[in-house]
């Protein structure tokens, strides 16, 4: 393998994971119901014996590629997430089917907030015209 490919694969890598984390960000929460910061994480990985810095974890968020990642922070992270550490490094695959479920409870929150948003704003625009927007809201879903 020439230098090069692996100065690619290390930057796809780390591109992929940034953006998976970022995923896993968005859509997990603790048991409070409040998103994950930093400290919990680095927290969570000590207790598997793994040092997490914040100097590592902001390589992990840009998806920076000046650091490979230790293979055990990143079986660290995946466990800590609960999925497969794979998962994190590849863009292809299917998405784990808790986070595909987050994922669509946020997308319908989100619509719900467009819906209500469109009907407080549009008070005065008839009814037929509120029901196509919605529809399309609606099958916005589909995609």
């Amino acid at each position: 393998m020439t230098a090069e490919s692996a100065a690619q694969r290390n930057l796809k890598e780390s591109q992929i994971l940034a953006r998976k984390i970022d995923l896993l960000l968005d859509v997990m929460v603790t048991a409070e119901g409040r998103p994950y910061e930093f400290q919990d994480i680095q927290s969570a990985l000590a207790e598997q014996g793994v040092k997490l810095s914040r100097t590592r974890w902001h390589h992990i968020k840009t998806g920076d590629t000046t650091v490979r990642q230790p293979r055990e922070v990143i079986a660290a992270l995946a466990e800590f997430f609960d999925v497969n550490p794979a998962y994190l490094l590849h863009a292809d695959g299917p998405v784990p089917e808790r986070i595909q479920h987050e994922l669509e409870l946020l997308a319908a929150m989100r619509r719900a907030k467009v819906k209500e948003f469109a009907t407080r704003t549009l008070a005065e625009v008839d009814n037929k015209t509120l029901d196509a927007i919605a529809a399309l809201l609606d099958d916005s879903a589909k995609y």
